[in-house]
């Protein structure tokens, strides 16, 4: 079992890996190696210390040269469900299972807005994982939602199982080409259906019948990954130590709350980081 997870690769995910790495702990840290996408877009940035009037790119670029340097590594896998077991956490990954001892949430704020009813079908007709989930609608008609082009494997992926798949694209144009895919254009605003899903509303007020609905998109509510983890208007409730209502689970970064800065970020990841240790410690003590 490892001593921790991270989610995430903005700032405050960056910041508890590196203290985590120095202090020895083992872990896994789960992101994008691009880390994140809104550092990288921001025209400049003026409070960071020691770094006056750097762009966004500038200061993404010094972040990968630390990951380098410290030997880091980034396991690029979408993180879908989160178990609390008795000795530690459980983590869902592209299909495959991480345990560790602690965690830590650097999530970010989720831009994207869910659809009505989406939190309600979450697993009854509604998935954000193709791979985990796939084979349960091979040959039926499926939908798909996507945020982003990085997904489209995924959808080939789908459209090899199903009969057809609605393929919604929000913000961007494919081209993908499959004689399953059909490509919509209106806008998804609402799931509805009974036990399970089984419809998908447009804001035209129009509906169509489907068998199941795949959420694709860059980041996921972390109460919609994680049940039972306190949030109050969006994000995740922490106490000073970063701790959230569960016990060796620590959250930090835009997801605890404003303001979203890059500072506050990486101070949060580094208490995050030491809450961590010191809960291990604690943990070895009483074995």
């Amino acid at each position: 079992m490892l001593d921790c997870i991270i989610i995430g690769t903005g700032p405050g995910g960056l910041s508890a890996a590196l203290n985590l790495k120095t202090y020895g702990k083992d872990f896994v840290w789960f992101g994008s190696r691009s880390l994140s996408g809104k550092v990288q877009k921001a025209e400049e940035v003026t409070n960071y210390p020691g770094f006056p009037k750097v762009t966004g790119e500038e200061l993404l670029a010094a972040f990968q040269e630390h990951i380098k340097s410290a030997g880091l590594t980034i396991t690029e896998k979408t993180v879908t469900t989160i178990l609390k077991g008795d000795e530690g956490f459980c983590v869902l990954a592209d299909n495959e299972i991480y345990e560790a001892k602690t965690l830590i949430l650097a999530t970010g704020v989720m831009t994207a807005k869910q659809l009505e009813g989406e939190a309600e079908f979450l697993g009854r007709g509604v998935s954000y994982c193709a791979t985990c989930d796939g084979m349960l609608y091979r040959g039926k008609k499926i939908a798909v939602i996507s945020n982003d082009p990085k997904y489209e494997h995924e959808v080939e992926f789908l459209a090899g199982l199903a009969s057809e798949v609605l393929y919604y694209p929000l913000g961007y144009t494919t081209e993908l080409q499959n004689e399953k895919i059909t490509l919509l254009e209106k806008y998804p605003k609402a799931v509805a259906g009974g036990f399970k899903a089984n419809k998908l509303i447009f804001t035209d007020d129009t509906e169509v019948a489907v068998d199941g609905i795949f959420c694709l998109r860059n980041a996921i509510a972390p109460s919609s990954m994680f049940a039972g983890l306190l949030v109050e208007e969006g994000h995740i409730l922490v106490d000073r130590a970063m701790k959230t209502n569960y016990d060796g689970c620590f959250a930090c970064g835009d997801c605890t709350g404003r303001p979203y800065q890059y500072t506050k970020a990486v101070g949060e990841g580094n208490v995050a980081a030491h809450s961590v240790i010191a809960y291990l410690a604690e943990q070895k003590k009483a074995q």
